[in-house]
């Protein structure tokens, strides 16, 4: 069964707004991020979008192939690591939400 994960990350604000100079960091680390899970096992596709709202929120959206395949992801040391990275940098957790089609 196919799934998709929605995660959510949402990048802490300082004093007057966002700080820009995070941006171009945390946009290298989904990219490695999104390099990796290229060469995983049942990864189908994603895409990253910023909200035009609310530009300090991100989403990424991915499509495995299977459960099985997400949580072998998800138990990936290496993607452990570059989250912990992108959480650090953004000064939030980031968020999953998985949903199977209907």
């Amino acid at each position: 069964m196919i799934v998709r994960v929605i995660m959510t990350r949402k990048v802490a604000r300082h004093g007057k707004g966002l700080d820009v100079s995070l941006l171009p960091i945390l946009s290298e680390l989904l990219m490695e991020l999104r390099t990796i899970a290229n060469q995983q096992p049942g990864y189908i596709s994603g895409e990253t979008l910023r909200n035009v709202h609310e530009p300090e929120e991100y989403v990424v959206i991915s499509t495995w192939r299977s459960m099985e395949d997400w949580q072998r992801w998800f138990a990936n040391e290496k993607r452990a690591e570059l989250e912990g990275k992108v959480d650090a940098l953004i000064g939030s957790p980031t968020t999953y939400k998985i949903y199977s089609y209907y």
